[in-house]
């Protein structure tokens, strides 16, 4: 009986309101431990006090799947169904941040496209912060204009599918509703000047340029002057310069025969590790030699060997066939 809609209610969407969330997550948000304790025999004037407790806006969390205390009480204002004005009143609740969240939300889900653009775009003004716990449990910090946003332009939010509705444009062609007028459009229109004070600087600056132009030639006069008199000091300082440059080239100097003393060690070493390298190479060639004569060595003694044991062979047989013969005679 405590999760029954109220017999008052009227159907959203042509569907009981607590069908516009889905059943797996209203199983949950029945079988919660809030929701049996907090929310049960809630009527809208109690309402209000939970929304004033609430520290967080939200969806589901973790694997098991558990509603927050956000979820739990907009089932429960979609069951008991409050009147129009309480919503309202909710949405223009300044104090409480998160009772004017609620009421967006719950405004978002069960409102038509009218009421949505509305109530809830004079929110775009409010920049308080909101935190919104994620899937994984973790806290997020959201601005309430981020908030109302993803209300108008997401299909979900707070893992709750929300009900589609009309785009602005439409209802504006259809002048069902007036066009959209920004704050920042009305500061811009602040900081442009008027066409009065756009003459007033146009006047101001040919005066300054006219008040401008008598002390230029003054100033071109004393360039003129400082011009010549660096002529004139360049020309008396060329003892300095040709000085300057004399030290210059003893500098180059010094500095080419480090540089071919570089250059010269450079290619000493280089000479030394090519000697060293052909000395390497060639001890290499005589070890290879050397190898090459001892296992020809082996070779000649192995035959030798070979020769030796074939002539003891020899000997022997013709030893037994003289044995042989003896005996048959």
């Amino acid at each position: 009986m405590a999760n029954r809609t109220v017999k008052e209610a009227k159907n959203v969407h042509g569907t009981n309101p607590q069908y516009l969330i889905e059943k797996i997550i209203r199983s949950r948000i029945y079988d919660s431990k809030y929701w049996k304790e907090q929310c049960f025999a809630l009527t809208a004037e109690l309402l209000v006090d939970k929304a004033m407790e609430l520290r967080f806006v939200g969806g589901v969390y973790g694997g098991n799947i558990k509603p927050t205390q956000f979820l739990c009480l907009t089932l429960k204002m979609l069951q008991i169904q409050p009147e129009k004005d309480i919503v309202v009143e909710f949405i223009k609740n300044e104090e409480f941040k998160y009772v004017r969240a609620l009421g967006a939300f719950y405004l978002r889900l069960t409102g038509a496209a009218l009421d949505c653009y509305k109530y809830l775009e004079p929110l775009y003004i409010d920049n308080r912060k909101l935190r919104r716990q994620n899937r994984a449990g973790q806290f997020e910090i959201v601005y309430m204009d981020e908030y109302i946003d993803e209300l108008l332009r997401n299909d979900r939010v707070c893992d709750i599918i929300l009900p589609r509705i009309q785009k602005r444009s439409i209802l504006e062609e259809n002048n069902e509703i007036e066009p959209k007028v920004s704050v920042l459009d009305e500061d811009l229109d602040d900081e442009l000047p008027s066409d009065e004070e756009k003459a007033d600087e146009t006047n101001r600056t040919k005066d300054n340029s006219t008040s401008v132009r008598r002390p230029r030639r003054a100033r071109s006069k004393s360039r003129s002057r400082s011009r010549e008199r660096d002529r004139r000091s360049g020309q008396g300082n060329n003892a300095r310069s040709r000085d300057y440059y004399d030290e210059l080239e003893d500098y180059d100097r010094q500095r080419n025969r480090v540089r071919n003393r570089d250059t010269q060690n450079e290619d000493y070493d280089r000479r030394q590790t090519g000697s060293g390298r052909q000395d390497r190479d060639r001890e290499r060639q005589d070890r290879d030699k050397i190898r090459e004569r001892d296992r020809n060595g082996d070779r000649d003694r192995r035959d030798r060997e070979r020769e030796r044991d074939r002539g003891r062979h020899d000997q022997r047989e013709r030893d037994s066939r003289g044995e042989r013969d003896r005996r048959r005679y």
